[in-house]
């Protein structure tokens, strides 16, 4: 997948489809491109997540930038949401630490069990959104929960894009295990250690996605799937 969108971002930074163009059909794509159907899509996905292109039901996908300014999860940018993320999930790591209960443990460890054993992407990604939801209510306070909840569509976005073009799953397990046995140990300060560090990996992957470099092919080299 990752070759069909440096293919197709590419073509759109070279101007090769201009702004207010209009792609070809997914159809003429998959031909084109010689990729299968879940493939075009996932990239077309993430071409809309940059910010480059926008789908219009029943029209196609059409080009409204020829640059990445910044990945865009529903309704919130990148940078708005981890910005927000940082001054919430931050302390509500550490009040977790404090105020968790045996119950929100045990939901937690079955949780994270249950990830690293996912192998459905869509899955995970799903039960990483509620991984954060069920940290947020072990702080025993509603509204940071209500916060989180309000973020949830976006958290999973967020989590979808990262996975699909960064590969981070493993690397959020790791972190998710060292922040689960920050609250295990009631321990504050590394609950907040341990959430910042996740935030902060978010954050670089973010970052090294929108500037990565573009493959010199013209071509992808994605085999049908």
């Amino acid at each position: 997948m990752e070759a069909v969108l440096a293919h197709l971002r590419g073509a759109i930074e070279r101007g090769e489809y201009a702004i207010g163009d209009k792609l070809p059909s997914e159809a003429e794509l998959c031909r084109t491109l010689e990729v299968s159907r879940p493939v075009l899509r996932e990239a077309l996905r993430a071409l809309q997540t940059m910010g480059l292109t926008v789908s219009r039901t029943g029209k196609g996908t059409f080009v409204v930038a020829n640059a990445v300014e910044e990945p865009t999860f529903g309704d919130y940018t990148a940078g708005d949401l981890l910005e927000v993320r940082r001054h919430v999930e931050i302390p509500v790591a550490g009040y977790a630490a404090l105020r968790r209960t045996p119950e929100n443990l045990e939901r937690l460890t079955h949780l994270l069990r249950r990830m690293e054993r996912e192998t459905d992407t869509a899955a995970w990604v799903a039960m990483d959104a509620q991984f954060h939801l069920t940290v947020a209510e072990a702080a025993q306070n509603p509204v940071f929960r209500r916060v989180i909840e309000e973020l949830r569509d976006a958290l999973a976005r967020q989590s979808a894009f990262l996975n699909e073009m960064g590969g981070r799953r493993e690397q959020s397990d790791r972190e998710h295990r060292a922040i689960l046995q920050a609250l295990i140990d009631g321990s504050e300060h590394d609950a907040t250690e341990a959430m910042t560090h996740h935030l902060d990996r978010v954050r670089s992957t973010l970052t090294d996605l929108v500037r990565r470099a573009r493959p010199a092919s013209p071509r992808p080299t994605t085999s049908r799937q």
